[in-house]
């Protein structure tokens, strides 16, 4: 397997944000580090979050998605992020902890945004892996759906929604709703996905309500 590499731009943000003891103890490096790259090559491909935006984070732990994103939309920007597991609080990031699928969390979801559409919905939600590679495959491809009903009620007109996904069971026809509902839907196999070969990451540009 070759060897990663990473931009110059990445390790300045690494060294700014992850060199500290306490992000250290927070999360496990390399993981961390796995997740920033990938939502990092969507970014440097699509340029799509800019300062000021307003952003959704879903599956956000251990927060390496919030912090890059915060990092670009800046102080007039904000970042919502929630997860079942914990988070250590990142500045500019309102984090909820808990299930999104679960009423009451999606109603702390929608109350701290406030009633304000959203310029972009990240997803890079995914089944703990339990159970047949079926059943894995229709949970993966549920939680897309959940983030994308989600988008329904958030996004903004000609908003953003990037999505992580696996081609399977399903995808097709996931695929087919977001060409629907967006002007544009890209497909993002990124190096550090390649691993798991039917990972796969949706860009979808140009909401339509």
């Amino acid at each position: 397997m070759a060897k990663k590499t990473y931009s110059v731009s990445s390790k300045l943000w690494i060294k700014e944000h992850f060199d500290d003891l306490s992000v250290q103890k927070q999360q496990n490096q390399g993981d961390c580090f796995e997740d920033v790259f990938k939502l990092e090559q969507i970014q440097q491909k699509f340029n799509f979050i800019k300062l000021g935006m307003r952003v959704v984070d879903l599956g956000a732990a251990p927060g390496g998605w919030s912090q890059y994103v915060a990092s670009l939309v800046g102080d007039s920007g904000k970042v919502f992020s929630c997860d079942i597991l914990d988070m250590k609080p990142i500045e500019k990031v309102d984090f909820i902890q808990g299930d999104f699928r679960d009423e009451a969390v999606l109603n702390t979801l929608l109350n701290k945004i406030g009633g304000k559409p959203v310029d972009i919905v990240l997803s890079d939600l995914t089944t703990n892996g339990n159970g047949s590679a079926t059943a894995v495959q229709a949970s993966n491809t549920y939680l897309s759906e959940l983030a994308f009903d989600l988008c329904r009620q958030i996004l903004k007109p000609n908003g953003v929604f990037i999505v992580k996904a696996y081609k399977g069971e399903g995808f097709d026809e996931f695929y087919s709703e977001l060409k629907d509902a967006f002007s544009v839907v890209n497909t993002s196999e990124l190096i550090y996905a390649l691993a798991k070969s039917n990972e796969v990451y949706l860009v979808a540009a140009g909401y339509k309500l």
